[in-house]
């Protein structure tokens, strides 16, 4: 498998959330991060003002979760090898599942539904 490093890898993530959810998404942070003796981190971010998400991306594979409080509630999602994801796909699947578990009149109240 190719190993891009968690930098190259982070930004490509980053910029395609930015780019699908634009004002939907805030409040990124970035932290076990590293390249050795394997790429893996963790990124945390703020969606539609409700939900803290949290995305892991270890050895290829990554996926979201919903934190409460100490445990991730995960979010299921098709692409979960990152060398052969499509982040178009798994933005649009990130994005249904935080949309079924928020209200649709705060949904609506901000111009989202």
């Amino acid at each position: 498998m190719h190993n891009e490093g968690y930098e190259n890898i982070k930004k490509e993530l980053k910029n395609a959330l930015k780019g699908h959810f634009h004002d939907r998404i805030s409040s990124f942070s970035v932290f076990e991060q590293t390249d050795t003796p394997y790429t893996m981190f963790s990124m945390q971010f703020i969606m539609y003002n409700y939900f803290n998400v949290i995305l892991n991306y270890d050895r290829g594979f990554f996926g979201c979760s919903i934190i409460s409080g100490d445990v991730g509630i995960g979010l299921p999602n098709s692409q979960e090898r990152y060398d052969k994801a499509d982040l178009d796909i798994f933005c649009e699947e990130l994005k249904e599942q935080i949309e079924l578990r928020i209200p649709d009149k705060f949904l609506e109240h901000h111009g989202w539904k």
